[in-house]
């Protein structure tokens, strides 16, 4: 855990140093054309070091709202968000950025792939923004490669890999720098239901081997049978939470 001055750190009261995510009566609401629309209201969570949690709820029901707060890719209109030790607001852009690359591991819906790089380049991507050498990166993409099934095809573009394949790129590139926690955003939404059961047994095998924090959104009960911590929200709130494990 990174150290940082007081005022952006979690206290001992706050939570525990098995905390990877907290929010704090975390609200998010927007101004459109037809009013205010309240994405978040008043939501507080405590994601714990090791969990496999699931946010569940129909589209429009604040999940990726949720998620991006978390990514620091969105800032809260009212509440605290605090990721691995650190207070978001208490940090600069470049300090956020920083945070992400070292702790953090992203799945996008649409896996948004560098397209004019072969996927042991593409996987090597986030690493190489860290400063790894050559050898290291390397060595580092063809091991997360060969763990989501993907050895031999290290030198294929992302446009000659089927959803399913470009996903488990996606899932390779989100663990390369060994993160804390790792956001997925819908992660099977463009795949079809085996294939995307098929994804989410691989997170649950990384997660389980590994202990890497993962949060992902899903409106899919197939996928959200497998979270080990199942969130439910609905109309910005969180309604139901159920630990399974």
């Amino acid at each position: 855990m990174r150290e940082e001055t007081s005022s952006t750190t979690i206290s001992a009261a706050q939570t525990t140093q098995e905390t990877v995510v907290l929010l704090k009566d975390v609200q998010r609401f927007y101004e459109t054309p037809a009013g205010i629309v309240k994405a978040l209201n008043t939501v507080n969570l405590n994601i714990q070091k090791g969990d496999f949690a699931a946010i569940a709820g129909p589209s429009g029901s604040g999940k990726s709202t949720l998620l991006n707060l978390v990514g620091m890719l969105d800032t809260p209109t009212a509440g605290e968000v605090f990721v691995c030790g650190n207070k978001a607001a208490g940090l600069n852009r470049t300090e956020q950025a920083k945070l992400r690359r070292e702790y953090m591991g992203f799945v996008f819906q649409a896996y948004n792939l560098i397209p004019v790089l072969n996927i042991l380049e593409n996987v090597e991507y986030v690493t190489l923004l860290l400063g790894w050498d050559k050898e290291k990166r390397y060595k580092r993409a063809r091991e997360v490669l060969e763990q989501v099934g993907l050895t031999g095809l290290e030198e294929r573009m992302p446009s000659e890999l089927s959803g399913g394949q470009q996903q488990r790129v996606a899932v390779a590139r989100a663990i390369a720098s060994n993160p804390q926690l790792v956001l997925a955003d819908e992660p099977t939404a463009n795949l079809d239901t085996s294939t995307g059961t098929a994804l989410i047994d691989m997170m649950v095998d990384l997660n389980r081997k590994q202990g890497i924090t993962f949060i992902f959104s899903s409106h899919d009960p197939k996928v959200l049978d497998r979270a080990g911590r199942l969130i439910t929200i609905a109309d910005g709130c969180i309604v139901k939470e159920e630990r399974r494990v």
